[in-house]
């Protein structure tokens, strides 16, 4: 039997795997080898693909787990913790993004609907791209990173309600107010059962069902859910995507959330990636290539307006100039929501195909300098930094943040902690502890109030510029830890630290290993990479548990260190010739008696006979708050008994079965 919808998807998925594994190899995000993908293979391309309107089917489910999944990542306690960043810098980026695009729409001969909804579409970033990017790039944590993030979050809400208003923007009602009145009714009602399900119904169902131990039913229950609530706000006159993501609310306040987020994830993965070829099918080639000079230019006005206005969502609150640039950077594209919300504006005829078209276009382009963008965003912040110097603007807005904080003159034999984030605090509370005086340098403005209330000695302030560090009387410090996120601000201020003072002890944290030589090079006393001294740890762990003796583990530990981590850059040799080692070939564990009998219980160890019958000695044993250390042959065990035993692996593991 032929199924021309399988021939399809084999072409869909081949494209797809080439395209995405070059990509991958230029380490470039997959969406973007889905783009290519759809533009190759649909009408506009070769033609490949004929079952167009299957595979926008399959998108649409890709569409329902994207926005369920969003719904479940962003809880409700999530969004009050950022509340300022994604309400305050999201609502400004949205809203005034939307007003420029209506305006110079509407100058253009447009109507006034139209214009807002053109508006709406280029207000939105890609979430899946930027988040992406910065992951691969290791800025996931980054003071940029977090904002564009808060900004993203926005966006993701608030295309809900622009769903909702497009169609009462076309005119679909005869009766405005009563089409918003009924609007808000249903919203009322949708929220009043979001509540009561996330509060009262879903965390016993799931509870319920997570008891069964059943993965096949904790999926079934996962994605019934998801469905069910996005069938019924579509029959409530919603969206299938508002419902989705009210779904996802719903599971988010659950315990078992991540769980359920697991187990979706592969899924939205596969259809989502459906939806992106799908937004490449729908790309007319010869149109863009007709009007590609106009198409490049409407790239890069978009590309500098809706940098600048991110920027200013993100200055608004009072960031230092390095983050606002990088966070309007990265958020100048049209983003992959646009796309669904489009949909909507055709349906209700607020957008014809030629601009569509060029909408497509916009959209397709600056999704693929995205990634490109990001890498060059160090070199283009920096340039833009020092214009903002000369202009004074930095200077200004230090003195805004910081006229709570007097430094004596002084002050002197302190410690410089740059960056408040898990060691940076748990360096200040350390000091704190062993009384030595210190002060904090922070460009993350809602950190440097809320720490600064606490009593905590914090500036705000960026600290590869001079002022902030003159501000801290670097000169005369004894000590200055780097430990911020960003590496190339890192590197920045390792040098402006070393040009106000050669003999000052610099200890710098990074993240990889790849980045020591060069900190130490730049004037670094000590550089901590934080992947290798996690394996440090470990294997400190391992080698104890294997009984090596403490000098050996010191040394060997010493040895790392000291040779900046060379063993583990290398690869992996095994030996030409294979020596026995002098490693003791036990364990020593503890073994709860937990079963109420079993043939050890009541018993006196001389009968049990243990070492002979099963190789084990026992060293101790536990019962209730007493430790019994000098074992004697008449003692007995007891149910709940913490036995302490040693003896080779199998034999612990036999015993362990006979007494569980």
């Amino acid at each position: 039997m032929h199924l021309p919808l399988l021939n399809d998807m084999l072409i869909l998925l081949s494209f797809s795997v080439i395209i995405v594994f070059v990509l991958q190899r230029l380490k470039l995000p997959s969406v973007i080898g889905f783009l290519i993908t759809g533009v190759l293979i649909g009408p506009y391309g070769f033609s490949l693909v004929k079952a167009v309107e299957e595979v926008e089917i399959l998108s649409e489910i890709g569409v329902i787990l994207l926005l369920f999944v969003i719904g479940m990542e962003l809880s409700i306690k999530q969004l009050i913790s950022i509340k300022k960043t994604v309400f305050v810098g999201g609502f400004f980026q949205v809203g005034i993004t939307v007003l420029v695009a209506s305006f110079v729409y509407y100058y253009l001969g447009n109507s006034w609907n139209e214009a807002v909804f053109v508006g709406f579409l280029f207000s939105l970033s890609s979430t899946a791209i930027v988040l992406k990017t910065l992951q691969d790039r290791q800025e996931i944590s980054s003071p940029h990173a977090r904002n564009a993030l808060a900004i993203l979050i926005f966006q993701d809400i608030i295309v809900v309600p622009m769903m909702l208003i497009t169609p009462l923007m076309a005119g679909e009602s005869s009766n405005i107010w009563l089409s918003i009145t009924s609007l808000v009714i249903k919203t009322l009602i949708v929220l009043v059962i979001t509540f009561v399900s996330a509060r009262y119904i879903v965390p016993k169902l799931m509870h319920a069902v997570a008891k069964t131990n059943s993965k096949e039913l904790f999926l079934l229950v996962t994605i019934t859910l998801c469905f069910a609530v996005a069938f019924l706000t579509s029959e409530a006159g919603l969206s299938l995507a508002l419902g989705a993501f009210i779904a996802g609310l719903i599971v988010s306040e659950s315990e078992y959330s991540h769980q359920a987020t697991s187990i979706i994830l592969p899924f939205r993965e596969l259809f989502t990636s459906f939806f992106f070829v799908s937004v490449g099918m729908l790309l007319d080639l010869s149109f863009f290539i007709k009007h590609i000079w106009i198409i490049l230019l409407l790239v890069f006005v978009v590309f500098i307006v809706k940098s600048i206005i991110a920027s200013l969502a993100v200055a608004i609150l009072k960031y230092p100039p390095r983050t606002i640039i990088l966070t309007g950077l990265s958020l100048f594209q049209v983003g992959e929501f646009a796309f669904i919300l489009s949909k909507v504006g055709i349906d209700n005829q607020l957008l014809d195909v030629e601009t569509n078209q060029y909408f497509l276009s916009i959209s397709i382009v600056s999704m693929l300098l995205t990634p490109f963008v990001i890498i060059f965003s160090d070199t283009i912040t920096n340039k833009l930094v020092g214009v903002s110097e000369k202009l004074g603007i930095q200077s200004k807005l230090l003195e805004v943040n910081n006229t709570e904080i007097k430094i004596s003159d002084d002050f002197e034999n302190h410690l410089i902690i740059i960056g408040y984030g898990v060691n940076g605090s748990n360096l200040a509370k350390a000091a704190t502890t062993s009384n030595i005086p210190f002060i904090v340098i922070e460009f993350d403005a809602a950190i440097v109030k809320s720490e600064r209330a606490k009593g905590l000695p914090i500036i705000f302030g960026d600290a590869t510029h001079d002022h902030i560090l003159e501000t801290v009387h670097i000169q005369n410090a004894r000590a200055t830890v780097i430990a911020i996120s960003d590496n190339d601000a890192t590197k920045q201020v390792v040098k402006n630290v070393r040009k106000h003072s050669d003999s000052l002890y610099l200890v710098v944290r990074t993240r990889f290993i790849k980045e020591i030589s060069e900190l130490f090079a730049l004037g670094a006393d000590e550089v901590i990479p934080e992947e290798f001294e996690t394996s440090v740890k470990i294997f400190t762990h391992v080698l104890h548990n294997f009984l090596v003796p403490e000098d050996d583990i010191d040394q060997i530990v010493e040895k790392v260190r000291a040779d900046n981590y060379q063993l583990f850059k290398g690869e992996l040799k095994q030996p030409k010739s294979f020596k026995p080692n002098n490693l003791a070939d036990f364990n020593i564990t503890c073994v709860s008696m937990s079963a109420d009998s079993n043939q050890f219980l009541g018993k006196p160890l001389r009968e049990l006979n243990l070492r002979v019958e099963f190789g084990i000695n026992i060293l101790g044993i536990k019962r209730k708050e007493m430790l019994m250390q000098n074992i004697q042959p008449d003692d007995i065990l007891l149910q709940g008994d913490r036995v302490y035993i040693q003896g080779k692996q199998s034999n612990i593991e036999q015993f362990y079965k006979l007494v569980k």
